[in-house]
């Protein structure tokens, strides 16, 4: 009914809106939180130089098994409410947010009582349980934050979602460094944490102000549930693949060990931090709102996918060759140097993750959520069937090749997506993946005089410039002036 109907509502929008604001919301995303990217990776650098491994890694270890434990604070609602086709009623809201709330505070309780088990299963002092409650504590922090974000989310106002994002990110990264900087080791993490948490809370709620209400309508309950708990099926695969796996790994391979599997993950997935979660994060709403037209969604998709591969393929690229000398160049990072061969697994892994994400965020925006729950049964199987095997037989390393293996089967996921959405998969990668080529066999003869920091910045800009040129001489001067007329936002 109307009178249900939250004024702040999306109505149906048309593909010119959708286009104007999903461009918008990229631009958005990608332009205000580069600063913030920038201090992301000044903080990871830092962070990596005041901590050891062994430290890193039980950050690490905590951190998946909240990851762990949240995702059963939702059953799938949240994504619901954005993918549903119809406006969202109060009945909605209530609901989303009061089942959201009994699950939340049931899982701190059941945190709170295996915090012994964990402690004594892993080793972790006093100081990395209070880490473990922090995160707890951030936990229904988050969850409060969910309404408004969704309502942003769907109505594709993803401008509005930076402030609270910068504010986190900042409060994080400056309360991390700062306390590792002052020794206080794991510790730096737990005040962090608890930071970001209330910052970001407050912030939320001054950027979409929203007076939460309780109640469950069983009616509204259903009709999300239709899409929520298949989603959340996959979610559940999503986290048992990565957050689970990691809190059995590291018994396998120690928290040291786990360190070097999460530095590399992490300067790895930094590349896609930046480029792959904005994209996607606008890219799912403005899917979901096109699944009626099929033609204009196989364009959304490549070109959504094209630019993704444009911008991540390089950065992936590059950073697998200035590594190695920047673990030489930068003071105490060579205790990181066992990590090296990890870093270029797992850089091969957010290639290919650059695409079946985004692939998977398009099947799930359309509604083939069981396509989706193929796709994590074969990342799960593979994950279970192979890391702890490889782990016991080489240690982290057999983690690390693991990753290589399973990334490859990421190719399923291109023949999947194309059996609903008519897309051309040689039109998205053919410029990324040959102008990326000629940009490493140009970092290949250079990367080795890479011996000062002057240097580096020299070849770094100089391979910018050198992909540039690349693109320019496979696609012409008509993709730039193709890719202006694009990204130009028509103000209705």
């Amino acid at each position: 009914m109307i009178e249900n109907t939250p004024p702040d509502a999306p109505s149906v929008l048309e593909f010119q809106e959708v286009k104007r604001r999903s461009i918008s919301g990229v631009l958005a995303l990608i332009s205000r939180t580069f600063i913030i990217q920038i201090i992301s990776f000044v903080a990871t650098l830092a962070l990596t130089i005041f901590l050891d491994p062994n430290t890193y890694g039980i950050f690490y270890l905590v951190s998946s098994v909240v990851n762990f434990l949240g995702y059963f604070s939702d059953i799938g609602l949240a994504a619901a409410l954005i993918q549903k086709k119809e406006g969202i009623t109060k009945e909605d809201l209530a609901t989303t947010f009061t089942i959201q709330q009994i699950l939340v505070v049931s899982l701190l309780i059941i945190l709170f009582i295996l915090s012994p088990f964990i402690r004594t299963q892993y080793g972790i002092d006093q100081a990395g349980m209070y880490l473990l409650y922090a995160m707890g504590v951030s936990l229904f922090l988050s969850s409060l934050k969910t309404i408004p974000s969704i309502m942003l989310e769907r109505e594709i106002k993803f401008n509005k979602l930076i402030l609270p994002q910068v504010l986190e990110t900042l409060t994080f990264n400056a309360l991390a460094v700062f306390l590792a900087w002052q020794g206080f080791g794991v510790t730096a993490f737990t005040f962090a944490v608890l930071g970001r948490g209330v910052v970001g809370l407050i912030a939320m709620y001054l950027v979409y102000p929203w007076r939460p209400s309780l109640g469950i309508n069983r009616a509204s309950l259903k009709h999300l549930l239709r899409f929520g708990l298949p989603y959340q099926a996959n979610t559940f695969l999503a986290v048992l693949k990565d957050d689970g796996m990691t809190i059995i790994l590291t018994k396998f391979i120690g928290t040291q060990g786990l360190g070097y599997i999460g530095w590399a993950s992490r300067w790895a997935g930094l590349p896609l931090r930046i480029v792959m979660d904005n994209l996607t994060k606008v890219s799912f709403p403005t899917f979901a709102r096109l699944q009626h037209d099929k033609e204009k969604l196989a364009h959304a998709v490549e070109i959504s996918l094209k630019y993704m591969c444009l911008l991540a393929f390089p950065i992936l690229a590059g950073m697998g060759f200035v590594a190695l000398p920047m673990t030489h160049l930068i003071p105490r990072y060579a205790k990181w140097l066992p990590a090296i061969i990890p870093l270029y697994l797992y850089l091969y892994n957010s290639a290919w993750a650059s695409i079946s994400t985004s692939l998977t965020n398009l099947l799930n925006a359309t509604g083939h959520i069981k396509s989706t729950f193929k796709l994590m049964l074969m990342w799960t199987g593979l994950t279970w069937l192979t890391m702890p095997f490889l782990a016991i037989k080489l240690g982290y390393m057999g983690v690390a090749y693991a990753t290589g293996l399973i990334a490859t089967s990421s190719i399923v996921t291109i023949f999947m997506a194309k059996s609903h959405v008519n897309f051309n998969i040689f039109t998205i990668i053919r410029t990324p993946l040959s102008a990326t080529f000629l940009m490493s066999v140009f970092l290949f003869f250079t990367s080795r005089f890479i011996t000062s920091f002057p240097l580096l910045a020299v070849i770094i800009l100089s391979s910018i410039a050198f992909y540039t040129l690349a693109i320019f001489l496979l696609e012409g001067k008509s993709f730039f002036t193709e890719t202006l007329n694009y990204f130009k936002i028509k103000h209705a």
